[in-house]
């Protein structure tokens, strides 16, 4: 059965990138695009589930591009924790392009072959065992990114757009300028040949840091943290989730995979990663205090979760990569869940600002739950996930004498319970402005019209909106004074096919804390790899 599984390896990279080019060809047949995406993106699904379960006892498997030896050919390489991340990575394009259909966006004729493209790109990424073919992945990832964004942007927004393509363009090059050194030094850019190369030789060392100093800036670990907060908020929601858990957490694995293999885990960098991660942590909770809108503070939110996930690097102990592992598939579940269910509500009610929403506790109480849940697993309480990944994370700082450390999670920790009590007082309870009928009604036009937020819309049909929203259900309107002044006419609800997608994650969520001692041993075996990369190093080169 392995040995039939490794001959597939390319195919998770390969079979979506030609589905996805076949998908370009049908411009106008929506359906059958939307069709074959979601089908393709549930293979994939089914496959990274299939290596779960027979990596999940530390076997690796490998795969020899064009059956070469080791050593020359191009190998694909599946261990646990690939394939751990490549699972979670394909439920979130799962659920994030069926948003894109639930929303219309999925109607215009790139979308999915971008989606489809993405997800090869990600998985190509995770399962390749050599540093230039990282690169290349990386690269077949962002392509679909840039598309994505242009499509998607807001009206006037396409400076974030602009920033994040300039921002990765320059990232990319800093990482195959990097790759280049190590082949000068090493000969070699496969990861297995590499297999500690780093402490026996100071140039390989710098070669790689330069490596993963390209990487921390694709993962937005401060101080190059800046340019994700200014990108991840001018495009659909859809998209910010699906961005948030494949091209960060991609990158993340990158930095694990890196300093688990070629620097195999040297002590002598794990100080300065702390203090990265801390301070990362730290800037995060704090540029979320005062941004005006759910998704920006989410978006900060994120930069601060990836300094808690690079903690388990920068210990790099057995505890510590567990507990690192584990964040990172908790956080990619999670946030994806907070961006789908907020973003729900801006593209219903025509807006994110924290201002301009309110009375959604009563309103839209499936939203409300998803929020909810995400929000406390987000914040580390029980008996959600998030609770069992920081607590695992402080008890593993404890443990490698790191106290330090672990109170300033503990102190971001209460911070970001804050934020998201912050979005609760503003949007799931408080009172409406008295224009929100109107900006929901838009919302709702623009939606049914299948218009991007760059079309105008009619403002004869708003009206119109407006009148059968009050003539379906007499609750009033907001603005008027009386008791229902705070509550949206009924008509302009939360559809269930927005919010679906967000329960979804959510009830996942509750599976991951009920179910977390199962993962938490799936993370250990998973970290037992990092720690002795014997296994990887003898499935890619046969030594």
């Amino acid at each position: 059965m392995t040995d039939v599984v490794s001959l597939l390896l390319p195919m998770f990279a390969g079979a979506p990138l030609v589905v996805g080019g076949i998908l370009l060809a049908l411009p106008r047949q929506h359906t059958l695009r939307s069709v074959l995406g979601m089908v393709s993106l549930l293979a994939m699904l089914a496959g990274a589930v299939l290596l779960v379960v027979l990596t999940a006892d530390g076997t690796v498997i490998a795969h020899q591009v064009a059956l070469w030896p080791g050593g020359i050919s191009i190998p694909f390489v599946a261990d646990l924790f690939a394939s751990l991340v490549l699972t979670v990575t394909s439920i979130l394009a799962v659920v994030s392009f069926q948003y894109m259909i639930a929303s219309r966006e999925a109607r215009s004729p790139s979308i999915a072959s971008f989606v489809l493209i993405l997800a090869g790109g990600v998985a190509g990424a995770l399962l390749t065992g050599d540093l230039f073919n990282l690169f290349v992945f990386i690269e077949v990832m962002l392509l679909p990114s840039y598309g994505l964004l242009l499509v998607l942007s807001r009206q006037g927004d396409l400076g974030g757009a602009r920033l994040y393509v300039t921002v990765n363009l320059l990232a990319s090059t800093l990482f195959l300028g990097g790759v280049g050194l190590i082949y000068a030094v090493e000969g070699t850019v496969n990861l297995a040949e590499l297999a500690g190369a780093a402490v026996d030789n100071p140039a390989t060392a710098v070669a790689a840091a330069v490596c993963l100093g390209a990487i921390a800036v694709k993962a937005a670990v401060f101080p190059v943290h800046g340019w994700l907060a200014r990108t991840y908020v001018v495009t659909s929601p859809a998209v910010t989730a699906l961005f948030s858990g494949l091209h960060t957490k991609v990158a993340i694995y990158v930095i694990y995979r890196i300093y688990a293999v070629v620097f195999d885990g040297d002590a002598t960098w794990l100080v300065i990663a702390l203090v990265i991660t801390s301070l990362t942590m730290v800037i995060g909770v704090f540029g979320a205090m005062g941004e005006p809108t759910m998704r920006s503070i989410l978006v900060f939110h994120m930069v601060s979760q990836i300094g808690y996930i690079l903690v388990g690097v920068g210990l790099f102990t057995q505890l510590g990569l567990t507990a690192g592992i584990f964040y990172l598939l908790h956080h990619m579940i999670v946030k994806a869940s907070l961006f789908l269910s907020t973003g729900a509500l801006e593209q219903t009610y025509g807006s994110g600002r924290l201002d301009q929403l309110g009375g959604m506790r009563t309103r839209e109480p499936l939203i409300t739950a998803a929020f909810v849940i995400a929000a406390l697993s987000l914040a580390g309480l029980p008996p959600f996930s998030g609770f069992v990944a920081k607590f695992s994370l402080i008890l593993a700082t404890i443990d490698a004498g790191q106290v330090i450390v672990g109170i300033v999670a503990i102190a971001v920790s209460l911070f970001t319970l804050l934020s998201m009590l912050k979005i609760w007082a503003a949007v799931f309870n408080g009172k409406l402005p008295q224009d929100s009928e109107r900006r929901a009604a838009e919302a709702r036009v623009r939606e049914t019209a299948g218009l991007l937020d760059d079309e105008p819309v009619d403002a004869g049909a708003v009206d119109a909106e407006i009148q059968a929203a009050r003539e379906r259900h007499d609750t009033g309107h907001a603005g008027e004074g009386d008791d229902h002044a705070h509550d949206h006419p009924h008509g302009l609800r939360v559809p269930l096919r927005l919010a679906l997608p967000a329960l979804q994650l959510a009830v996942i969520t509750v599976c991951l804390g009920v179910g977390a001692e199962f993962l938490l041993g799936l993370s250990e075996q998973a970290a037992a790899g990092l720690i002795d990369t014997t296994d990887y190093v003898v499935a890619v080169i046969g030594q």
